[in-house]
């Protein structure tokens, strides 16, 4: 069954979405970095993957980002503008805020532009903006939430998108959800690697690893001070985010034995990472997944993490790593003495049975199908 869209300008197809699987996707990525920078955290390899799948499966698509951005294989067109601040910098009671020249402002005025040439847009920003702008477009927006709650208004604005548009909210993880209070009617999309870029390391260096952006909320500190009491190098790896956070780590350890490896691609990390007897999550906050820790297991390394936000549904405590209390660093140092106890072949098993982007790819399909289903019945009822 066809029927045109409200502005008269497209038919969409419904009713046999099975057979009608070939969409035009525009993908609007967070405008707090460059893709390839890192400073966009885990969205940047999450957005990739979720390109890359979907372009695999035949859909088309195109993304938008900021200027100096680049994806290894993926053609991106670039948007000028000043990058927008963090959320997760900001306090609970902070207002919308946007510098001038945006880019989060230019990326979706152009996303507005050339919306008609689209059936879905899927948007990776942790921002107001594309919230508040969503009923002003004539294309449906998928919103994949990376964050769990931190501001009022971010909330508010997410809740009303969802109360308007049903099924458009997707985060990664029941834990992420549940920061929010609208959690339950939010869908649960997990994330996936390409596999085949992870080498399983079944014999292991004595050298634990930390992967992340180099910011406060990330908790660095909790695992330089259980390595160095568990007697153990530690290597670190990611996004020089906030240079002053890391000299304070230079300073306030300075007997620790700890370096930095520097922010790397997939390939060059997987072959650090991999030698790592154990992986440190030990965030301050949150966490709405937990890349690494996929990536670690992809490698057969058990990962460590306070059972906080995404790592905890990640790991199975005791079987592909251990679950600590949050920060608590002294239980850092206990799971650090037991992680021999890990088959890390179990590890990469794990994360071929959940985290394939076979398995990814699939989730986002349905939830996409599902979006375009609902734009149907509406059309349907007018």
């Amino acid at each position: 069954m066809a029927f045109v869209s409200g502005d008269g300008d497209r038919s969409f197809f419904v009713g046999d979405l099975e057979s009608v699987m070939v969409w035009n996707l525009l993908l609007v990525s967070t405008p707090v970095g460059a893709l390839g920078s890192g400073l966009g955290g885990g969205v940047e390899l999450t957005l990739q993957n979720i390109a890359q799948e979907l372009r695999r499966r035949g859909h088309l698509l195109t993304i938008l980002a900021p200027d100096g951005s680049a994806l290894p294989g993926l053609a991106i067109a670039s948007v000028p503008g000043k990058l927008q601040i963090t959320a997760q910098s900001q306090g609970r009671e902070t207002g919308v805020t946007m510098p001038d020249d945006s880019v989060l402002a230019n990326l979706w005025e152009q996303t507005y532009q050339r919306q008609r040439d689209y059936d879905v847009i899927i948007n990776f920003a942790y921002d107001w903006l594309p919230f508040y702008l969503t009923p002003f477009f004539h294309r449906p927006i998928a919103h994949l939430v990376s964050m769990g709650s931190l501001t009022l208004a971010m909330d508010q604005v997410i809740e009303r998108t969802l109360n308007k548009f049903p099924g458009t909210i997707g985060v990664h993880s029941r834990a992420q959800a549940d920061t929010f209070d609208f959690g339950d009617r939010c869908r649960c999309l997990g994330n996936g690697l390409e596999l085949a870029q992870y080498q399983f390391w079944a014999e292991p260096e004595s050298v634990l690893g930390w992967v992340g952006r180099i910011a406060p909320e990330k908790g660095l500190e909790d695992a330089i001070a259980a390595a160095q009491t568990a007697g153990m190098p530690l290597k670190i790896w990611g996004a020089m985010a906030e240079p002053d956070y890391w000299q304070r780590m230079l300073d306030s350890y300075p007997k620790a034995t700890f370096c930095y490896e520097g922010f790397l691609p997939t390939a060059e990390l997987q072959q650090g990472l991999g030698r790592c007897q154990g992986l440190l999550m030990t965030p301050k906050w949150v966490e709405a997944f937990g890349n690494v820790a996929i990536e670690a297991l992809a490698c057969g390394v058990p990962v460590i993490a306070y059972r906080r936000g995404g790592p905890m549904e990640i790991v199975t405590d005791g079987q592909t790593g251990w679950l600590v209390e949050p920060d608590d660093v002294e239980g850092l140092v206990r799971a650090i003495a037991q992680l021999q106890q890990i088959d890390r072949r179990a590890c990469r098993q794990r994360a071929e049975a959940e985290y394939s982007m076979q398995a990814m790819g699939d989730r986002i399909e349905a939830w996409l199908r599902d979006i375009l289903a609902q734009v149907g019945d509406r059309a349907s009822a007018i």
